[in-house]
């Protein structure tokens, strides 16, 4: 067992693309982020990190990280092989805020990171990965959608801060005006809003393009505009329309603790593939 580095996605991509696509839904965040650095590498401002395990030739796992972002770890054929990406992530990076990736391995990611570092570590989102391939669009949700504009910018701005206010237990490195620049500028992303009449009461953006699917997310509702079907219709519609697109599957994240979500996007057309943990690390 051994740990490959790689300077660049696409080194990266051309090694693992095919360990990737093998299971793509599982592999969304770390497809899509590391199709976006083939074009822009210093997305974040850093250069990204790159490792692949390999047993023999073969690929039995992978990591990738944006400082200051999470590492985001892929599923592991062998978890051998998580100790030697541990070593790689110890080599290069002093400290980690944390790492995301499926149920099993990442929780003993996590524990090899705190039996190396000291640092304590514990889960903050359990998260569901989901994939559509077809949209079924709800009935009777008065409104329609409408592509952002630039005078939803303040209001885009305030329901991103309410969301991760709402959904984060702490908030990322990127603030709401960074997201949504970075959104606006990918070629690949976008941003919709649910209007009833002239008035926004639901926005969803996407991105995340990867060989054959795209990410929806997030996705928000104001609180006193909830249970009247608007983000249900609105993801619909999104899912519809990027489908319609040309791509083969839709991909979204749940958070586990929301039951309502978890709900409504199977109503829609969404089917359950795996969990996704995210871990923090911090002091004992």
């Amino acid at each position: 067992m051994r740990v490959e580095r790689h300077a660049d996605a696409t080194s990266f991509l051309d090694r693992v693309g095919d360990f990737l696509l093998g299971r793509e839904a599982q592999h969304n965040l770390i497809l899509g982020l590391s199709g976006r650095l083939r074009t822009e590498p210093r997305l974040y401002g850093e250069d990204p990190y790159f490792a692949v395990a390999l047993e023999g030739d073969g690929v039995v796992g992978v990591t990738i990280r944006t400082p200051p972002h999470n590492l985001i770890l892929s599923e592991i054929d062998d978890e051998a092989a998580l100790d030697p990406l541990a070593d790689d992530a110890q080599a290069v990076f002093d400290s980690l805020p944390g790492v995301i990736g499926p149920k099993e391995p990442v929780a003993r990611f996590a524990r090899l990171w705190e039996e190396r570092t000291g640092a304590g570590a514990q889960i903050e989102i359990q998260q569901r990965i989901y994939r559509a391939s077809e949209a079924i669009m709800p009935e009777g949700v008065p409104g329609s959608m409408r592509t952002y504009e630039d005078g939803d910018r303040e209001l885009v701005i305030a329901w991103v801060n309410a969301f991760v206010d709402e959904a984060l237990p702490e908030a990322p490195p990127e603030d709401a005006e960074g997201w949504l620049e970075r959104n606006l500028s990918n070629p690949d992303g976008g941003i919709e809003l649910w209007l009833e009449g002239e008035a926004p009461v639901s926005f969803a953006g996407y991105g995340g393009l990867t060989p054959n699917g795209i990410r929806v997310g997030p996705v928000y509702t104001p609180p006193e505009l909830r249970r009247r079907g608007y983000a249900t219709a609105l993801v619909a519609e999104v899912t519809h329309m990027l489908l319609d697109r040309g791509r083969k599957f839709c991909f979204l994240f749940t958070d586990l603790a929301n039951p309502t979500s978890n709900s409504i996007y199977q109503r829609i057309g969404y089917e359950a593939v795996s969990d996704s943990d995210q871990w923090v690390f911090g002091r004992r």
